[in-house]
């Protein structure tokens, strides 16, 4: 891809997506996480429909009549947006590719938390780490990313959530707001996640084509498997091969599902020919 036509498509998503975050995420981002970060900011006697919990105790005592402590909302929050751009993201057979949807939701949610006057940073994970942006602010930086998510080439087609998780809790050390955005067809991280979730605040966004859910009877078909680049001959018409495909799939998203519920983490999922603005809407309104 040209410099040029890349800057065409870093603008056009600029558009859709900017539009998106300024008229409905950009409130429904911050009063979803706002109260997530909270500082001490100073003390004043107690006004009736305080939260007792505020009270301090101690100037209370020192001055024989109640004061609470006031809060103000930490006014920076980081984002980390975390992307698997391995081989299965180029599957798409409808109106678009996952990976063209993901970039979408990526750029959307950026937008929203620059709105915020928040950093923004980035993951690409394949089985090993691609690449990592330190989260910035600003537009800029935002465009940047957008950039990446178009054109980065990924050295692997394999999937090793587990190493992402375990990256971002080594390289953040602070709180952050972290999206992962994958078709999850991979396990083994649930301890990982576990970790990454005690100090963070995760969402799995689940993309994906209804086609993958089930194969259609095709008779013998030639497959290729994104991930490792084989080429196989697959007996479509066996129901044998159809079921255990479904068994299969079925089991990896049943495995993300519980794996991110039980970490306390949230999940969203969004078919590539659905509206992910309402997935994303329902999913902060439900949260908010």
């Amino acid at each position: 891809m040209d410099t040029k036509e890349l800057l065409k498509k870093v603008r056009k998503i600029e558009i859709k997506t900017r539009r998106l975050s300024d008229h409905i995420f950009g409130g429904e981002y911050h009063s979803t996480f706002k109260g997530r970060g909270m500082t001490f900011s100073e003390v004043r006697q107690y006004q009736f429909g305080d939260d007792v919990r505020n009270i301090d105790w101690n100037v209370t005592a020192r001055y024989n009549e109640p004061f609470v402590k006031v809060f103000e909302e930490e006014r920076e929050l980081t984002m980390m947006l975390m992307v698997d751009i391995s081989g299965s993201e180029l599957f798409g057979t409808d109106v678009q590719f996952k990976n063209e949807i993901v970039t979408e939701i990526a750029a959307t949610l950026a937008f929203s938390a620059t709105q915020n006057n928040d950093k923004i940073g980035l993951i690409l994970f394949s089985d090993d780490i691609e690449l990592y942006i330190p989260p910035k602010k600003g537009r800029s930086h935002v465009l940047r990313i957008i950039r990446e998510l178009i054109e980065f080439k990924p050295k692997s087609k394999l999937t090793n959530i587990a190493e992402a998780f375990k990256f971002l809790s080594n390289v953040m050390k602070k709180k952050a707001i972290v999206f992962v955005l994958s078709d999850f067809i991979a396990d083994d991280y649930k301890q990982n996640l576990k970790i990454a979730a005690g100090r963070h605040d995760i969402t799995g966004i689940r993309v994906y084509d209804k086609r993958e859910e089930a194969i259609p009877n095709l008779g013998m078909v030639q497959m290729e498997d994104e991930e490792s680049g084989e080429l196989v001959l697959v007996n479509t018409a066996s129901k044998t091969v159809r079921n255990n495909y479904s068994k299969y799939y079925n089991e990896k998203v049943e495995y993300y599902k519980d794996t991110f519920t039980k970490s306390g983490s949230g999940t969203i999922d969004c078919r590539v020919d659905e509206s992910y603005v309402k997935k994303l809407l329902g999913y902060f309104k439900r949260r908010g």
